[in-house]
Formats: structure tokens, sequence, C-alpha cells
């Protein structure tokens, strides 16, 4: 498959950057020109030569997600846009390659497989959920549920290097335990579903490696990167949402089976390891 037949939507996110460098001849779309969830727009968009859709794009904000106006940004990105693709890729019998969430579970129990009931707690799992169903409804689909995810751009690792370059010992969440996803780590599972034709349906895709909570992740982030005087203080879930005015609710266990994606030969990679070469800048200044 050329890239040209490609369309990446939600080109400028961290996945999407990630996604055009994977696909650099893609056509790459974001909110400013094609707002996907607008039917009309989406219809009447020029489909031509497209033969495969690439969905990057998501309302993300989990918290936000909770107040009145947030609510109903997260179902028109996730649910209703998503509809629209599943409709569009449907009309002119594309691929439809769309990324889901470990919040459409509630993560009472994990790992979470690619056949679990989903189970969302908040609006945001609430909304993913939808989209995951608009998605399914496409023949030939892939939907790549993931967690954690780390890329360019605003993510729990950038946030954890901006406070210890201020000096800042953060108190951290201990009891939400999952894997991170490198963004390069979820488009090589992307290149490499299309590359080798895998059968259409579910993946669960995140980095392999040891589970471990945010505040674990939080310190090897700084024992990676070289901050040796920082500590790590942990806090309950229960604790942490007591101290903030809105928080939405957040499965505790989002720890991912990933037999069914390394058994299609796709090698994970481990995250403390993608979690090195992401730090490789920081080690050299700390």
């Amino acid at each position: 498959m050329a890239n040209n037949q490609v369309l990446i939507i939600g080109a400028y996110g961290q996945l999407g950057l990630g996604l055009q460098e994977r696909f650099p001849d893609a056509k790459a779309v974001d909110r400013d020109t094609f707002d996907m969830t607008d039917r009309a727009l989406v219809q009447s968009y020029d489909w031509s030569g497209i033969e495969t859709i690439i969905n990057a794009a998501a309302y993300t904000n989990v918290d936000e997600a909770e107040t009145e106006e947030g609510r109903i940004a997260a179902w028109q990105a996730n649910a209703v846009g998503v509809g629209n693709l599943a409709a569009i890729a449907t009309s002119i019998g594309a691929t439809l390659i769309h990324f889901s969430s470990d919040y459409v579970f509630d993560g009472k129990t994990s790992p979470h497989t690619e056949t679990e009931p989903m189970s969302p707690l908040g609006v945001y799992g609430q909304s993913k959920a939808a989209g995951d169903i608009a998605v399914s409804t496409v023949a030939k689909h892939y939907l790549i549920r993931t967690s954690w995810v780390i890329g360019k751009g605003k993510n729990f690792v950038r946030t954890m290097l901006g406070l210890a370059e201020k000096g800042v010992s953060p108190t951290v969440v201990s009891d939400q335990t999952g894997r991170p996803t490198f963004v390069g780590q979820l488009v090589d599972a992307v290149g490499h579903l299309i590359e080798t034709k895998a059968e259409f349906g579910t993946y669960n895709v995140s980095n392999e490696g040891p589970v471990v909570s945010w505040a674990d992740l939080a310190r090897e982030i700084f024992k990676i990167g070289g901050f040796k005087d920082i500590q790590v203080t942990d806090i309950s879930t229960q604790d942490y949402n007591a101290s903030k005015p809105l928080v939405a609710p957040r499965p505790l266990h989002s720890e991912l089976d990933l037999k069914k994606i390394a058994s299609t030969g796709l090698k994970l990679r481990d995250w403390t390891d993608d979690l090195s070469r992401y730090l490789e800048p920081e080690k050299s200044t700390n």
C-alpha cells in the first residue's frame, strides 16, 4: 500500500505526529481543516484514492469530560465523529484504524483481553466505548486499545521532568497500575498490522515490560533521567481525589493482555528501554 493512499486524522497530536513520521507521504489533517464531527463535511471530503483511514483524533481530557461542556465535547469527538468515519469507511470500502483506551474498562481485574466486555466508569471512557462500537461495524477495521501513551508534547513523563527541573518532589498515585505505551511502539504496531495484512479486529497494544504504578513510573523517570535528589511520595487514588475539585473515576488496573498482537509476529519492546531512549537528552544534562 502506498503512503499516499493513507489519510491521518488528528495529525498534530503526539500520536498523529508519530504516524506522520511512519507514513511521510500520507495525507494529514487536523480539526482546523477536517472536523470529523461534521457529517456533511466528512461525506463531501475528497476520498478518491484513500484506502486506509487512521484516526488519531480524540477528546482526551478525562477530568474535563465530567463537566457540562466537556461531556458534550467528549461525545462529539469520541462517539459522533468516530461514527461518521465508520460510515464513510464502510461507504468507500476503506480500512479504518482507530485507537481506543483502557478506560473502556472499570479496571477491577486485569490483564484486559480484547474480548472483555466494556465497563467504562466515566464520561471519557463511555464516549470511547461508544466509538469502539461504531468502529466494530466496519468490515475492514483495526481497533487498537492502548494505555498510558507517551510521545511528543504533553504527557506524564514531560510533567514529571518539568517538576524535577524545578526541584519539586511530587506526590503520585500508587494504586493505579499498568504499562506505558510509547508512540513509536504504537506506530510500529499500525505499520505491522497493515503490512502483514493481519486479521481485522481488535488488538491490545502497549509496550511490554513490568506492570507498575504511576508512582513507580515516576521513580523510574527520575532514576533514568539522573534526578537523584527527587523523591516520590505515594498517595492513594481516594486521597488524591479528595484533594481535587473535579476528578473523573479511573480504572485502577490498566494492564492489557498482549498475546494477540504478539501472535502476529510483532516484537514488543520493554517500556524501560523506550523510556531510556526517550530520556537520552535529559540524561546528558543531569
